[in-house]
C-alpha cells in the first residue's frame, strides 16, 4: 500500500450553496484512508448556511480546514486563493475538486501514486467515449466547443477545464500561478495552458462523469461566451509575445 507524508497532502474544494454536499463528500473522503491529508474549504459567503455547517464539522474534526470569503468572487480566484494557501503552508501535493460528487474521491489514491512521476495530472472526460453519456446534448456540444478552441488555439489536447486535478507543487514553481489572471472558469485552461507552456510533465487519467451528481449547475452561457474571448485574447497575447509567459526559474 502506497504511503503518503503527513500534512504533505492537501484537498482543496470550494463551496457555495452546497449544504446537502459537505458531510457526505467528506466521508467519502475519508473512507478512501487519506486520514493523512488535510481538506481545504473556501466559502464564498454561501446563502444556504454551507460556511456554518463547516464551521460545525471542523471544530470535531482537525483534518478539515474552512476559509470564509465576503462573497462569490468567482471559482476561479478561489483556486488561486487554495494554491497560494497550500505553497504558503508548505503543501507538496495539492488536489482540488469540485463538491458537487461529479468528481469521484475514489481517484484520489491513483493520482497520488501518479503524483512523483509527474508535476500535474488532470481526470479527463475525453479518454472514455461513455465519460459523458450522461450528459445533456447541449452541455455535451458546448463542452466539445470548447475542448476544440483550446486544441485549436491554445495547442493543448488535454480535458482543459476540469477542475479535479493534483498539483505536485514541489516541482511547479510558484511564479507559473503569478501569471493567471481570470477569476472565472477560464482560470482552470489558463493555468493548465502556462504550466503546459512551461514544459512541466503532465498526466491524464480517464474520469466517467455525470452531469452533476447533486444540487444546480452554477455556470451560465454568459460564463461560457467570456471564457471563449478570454482564451482568445490569450491566444493574441502568446503571438505578440510569447517569453513573458515563460518562467526562467524552472524547478526541473
Amino acid at each position: 500500500m502506497a504511503h503518503f507524508d503527513k500534512n504533505k497532502i492537501l484537498i482543496f474544494i470550494p463551496t457555495y450553496n452546497e449544504r446537502d454536499n459537505v458531510k457526505p463528500l467528506i466521508k467519502a473522503i475519508e473512507k478512501e484512508g487519506i486520514g493523512n491529508s488535510k481538506i481545504l474549504f473556501i466559502d464564498d459567503n454561501s446563502p444556504d448556511g454551507t460556511g456554518k455547517i463547516l464551521d460545525t464539522l471542523s471544530k470535531k474534526d482537525s483534518n478539515l480546514l474552512v476559509l470564509h470569503r465576503k462573497g462569490k468572487l468567482g471559482i476561479g480566484s478561489a483556486h488561486l486563493q487554495a494554491i497560494r494557501w497550500a505553497y504558503n503552508n508548505d503543501y507538496e501535493k495539492l488536489i482540488t475538486m469540485d463538491c458537487d460528487f461529479t468528481h469521484n474521491p475514489a481517484y484520489i489514491k491513483k493520482m497520488l501514486e501518479l503524483s512523483d512521476k509527474y508535476d500535474l495530472i488532470i481526470t479527463s472526460r475525453y479518454l472514455r467515449k461513455d465519460s459523458l453519456k450522461s450528459w445533456s446534448k447541449s452541455r455535451k456540444t458546448m463542452t466539445y466547443i470548447g475542448h476544440f478552441f483550446t486544441k485549436t488555439f491554445l495547442r493543448m489536447s488535454y480535458d482543459a477545464s476540469g477542475a479535479y486535478r493534483l498539483y505536485n507543487l514541489k516541482k511547479i514553481s510558484k511564479k507559473v500561478f503569478d501569471l493567471v489572471k481570470s477569476s472565472s472558469y477560464s482560470f482552470f485552461f489558463e493555468s493548465l495552458y502556462f504550466i503546459n507552456l512551461n514544459h512541466y510533465r503532465i498526466k491524464e487519467i480517464a474520469n466517467a462523469l455525470p452531469s452533476r451528481a447533486r444540487g444546480q449547475s452554477k455556470m451560465k452561457l454568459s460564463d461560457i461566451v467570456t471564457n471563449m474571448f478570454f482564451l482568445l485574447n490569450l491566444f493574441i497575447q502568446t503571438l505578440i509575445n510569447r517569453k513573458k509567459y515563460l518562467i526562467q526559474d524552472n524547478l526541473h
